[in-house]
């Protein structure tokens, strides 16, 4: 079935090719993944999701810390209790000790765990959200300029077979409208930020929000 598909995916692009050659249809190409990829909006929702994933996993350090400071009181306290020359008394008021920072530890390691897949469950839902939108945006742009343009086919150049085998094997520099669409695109971007605007506009973003700690 794959090797079917294959060949039949091949055959359409081959086709189209050849239809558009014996009709005189206008045909053009373009690299819808780089289109996506140099789109300044995803570049800039690309940046701000490096944010976010960051920040978890600041929060799952610093959650950590407390756990490892327990998990090493709980070694202290094993080592006491069994050690012989520790008498009874101070034995079961250690044993109590150990089970109430045994039972700290489990339960902020399982709200550590919640919190952790919450935050980034919530970040890929934004993601998915934000990322079809982008395509969309895309999408319609390559829909109008095709309109505009009178073109009777638009091929994706970089699209691929099941087997990721290139549907579009061979095409002129000249069908491609890539550069032309980027530049639409991008016509308004603003100005790329240099490494320490990033740095402060990140240090302003986390002083507006509150701390996730106790989320």
């Amino acid at each position: 079935m794959t090797l079917f598909r294959r060949l039949f995916t091949i055959a359409l692009a081959t086709s189209l090719i050849s239809v558009a050659s014996a009709q005189n249809l206008k045909v053009a190409t373009v690299d819808m993944q780089e289109l996506f990829k140099q789109y300044h909006l995803t570049i800039a929702a690309q940046d701000q999701i490096d944010f976010e994933r960051a920040k978890i996993n600041q929060s799952n350090e610093e959650r950590l810390v407390r756990i490892k400071e327990i998990e090493s009181n709980l070694e202290n306290f094993k080592k006491q209790i069994e050690d012989p020359s520790v008498n009874e008394s101070k034995k079961q008021s250690l044993a109590k000790d150990f089970k109430l920072q045994q039972q700290e530890g489990i339960q902020l390691d399982k709200e550590r765990r919640e919190f952790i897949q919450r935050r980034n469950e919530a970040l890929n839902q934004n993601m998915i959200e934000r990322m079809k939108s982008i395509l969309d945006d895309i999408r319609k742009l390559v829909e109008e300029r095709s309109k505009a343009d009178n073109y009777d086919l638009v091929i994706d150049k970089s699209g691929t077979s099941i087997s990721q085998v290139p549907v579009l094997l061979y095409s002129k520099d000249s069908m491609d409208i890539t550069a032309s669409l980027l530049k639409v695109l991008n016509k308004d971007a603003p100005a790329p930020k240099k490494p320490e605007d990033k740095k402060t506009e990140g240090k302003k973003s986390e002083d507006k929000k509150p701390s996730d700690k106790n989320k």
